[in-house]
């Protein structure tokens, strides 16, 4: 008979393409798993994996039963978070992921009164970019996830928690001392720093930027906030700021200066995202409702929750 485990050691494959890397995730040694992934191949009698001398890949077949096994392990998955779910609302272990141009803003503040609400949750952290927050989720190797919407993807639910307007950082100098407000205009006229590949603030920053050529697209890509507002400061650019970063990168740099732009404000959305599976969607609600009150901007909207 098929097994969880087999199914788990397969998806965990399918994911790593590299046994040792496999059998590491699952905590067994790299001959137990290669001969749980041969049963499961001889139980289905199917050919699921290709050995190569380069590595590994799936098969077609093995392509399709490693998605079936997302599935089940998710769908079981759910039916442990029902069982738990009984005991109480936001009890035991919560796997949250955030993105990282949120988690550090908003959730130290968070955390420790949802700690006070509920002594009963165990809360684990994921920080990293949406695609494998997103990924890990549907996989139910996540709970819920906090990131920047929308979430195109047919397996998850999204619920809005407040508006996170962009503001322009510059360079504080006495030329730009008399400057009241940003305009689009300032974002052609200079070097614009952003995140690199991969982080949705750099598509959300290009996208309000949709009128500038493509060798200011292409252009200097950070991996943290911390060290555009740096180069900022030392004149190497200009930068699109979450508004729930600048009370934190603002405050380690006295070289920035902060411009609002005239409504319509560019912005993303800030929202949770969890399986559309999952039975703990009325708890979601509620830790929704504690990130909203402590994390959203002062000036954010304040349109209801969708």
């Amino acid at each position: 008979m098929v097994s969880l485990r087999q199914l788990r050691y397969l998806e965990a494959l399918a994911r790593t393409r590299h046994f040792g890397q496999a059998a590491k995730e699952c905590a067994v040694s790299q001959p137990a798993l290669s001969m749980q992934i041969k049963e499961l191949e001889d139980e289905l009698r199917l050919n699921l994996v290709e050995r190569r001398k380069s590595g590994i890949g799936l098969t077609d077949k093995g392509a399709e039963v490693a998605s079936r096994a997302r599935t089940i392990l998710a769908s079981v998955q759910d039916l442990v978070d029902y069982a738990k779910g009984q005991e109480g609302v936001l009890t035991g272990i919560l796997k949250l992921g955030a993105i990282p141009s949120i988690a550090p803003y908003l959730l130290p503040a968070a955390l420790p009164a949802l700690q006070r609400r509920f002594p009963g949750l165990s809360l684990q952290l994921r920080e990293t970019v949406t695609e494998t927050l997103v990924r890990e989720l549907v996989c139910a190797d996540l709970d819920v996830i906090l990131v920047a919407l929308p979430i195109d993807d047919p397996d998850v639910e999204t619920h809005f928690l407040f508006d996170d307007p962009f503001i322009l950082a510059i360079q504080a100098t006495p030329e730009n001392a008399e400057l009241d407000s940003a305009t689009q205009d300032m974002l052609a006229g200079d070097r614009l720093l952003l995140l690199e590949e991969g982080h949705c603030l750099r598509d959300q920053a290009l996208s309000y930027c949709q009128l500038m050529t493509p060798d200011v697209r292409e252009s200097f890509g950070a991996s943290s906030l911390a060290t555009i507002v740096q180069m900022v400061a030392n004149g190497y650019g200009i930068t699109l700021l979450p508004e729930m970063a600048t009370s934190i990168e603002v405050h380690r740099s006295d070289g920035i200066r902060l411009l609002r732009f005239s409504p319509p404000e560019p912005k993303r959305e800030i929202g949770l995202a969890w399986r559309k599976s999952s039975p703990r969607k009325s708890e979601f609600l509620q830790l929704g409702a504690l990130l909203r009150q402590g994390g959203a901007p002062k000036t954010a909207s304040a349109r209801p929750p969708r």
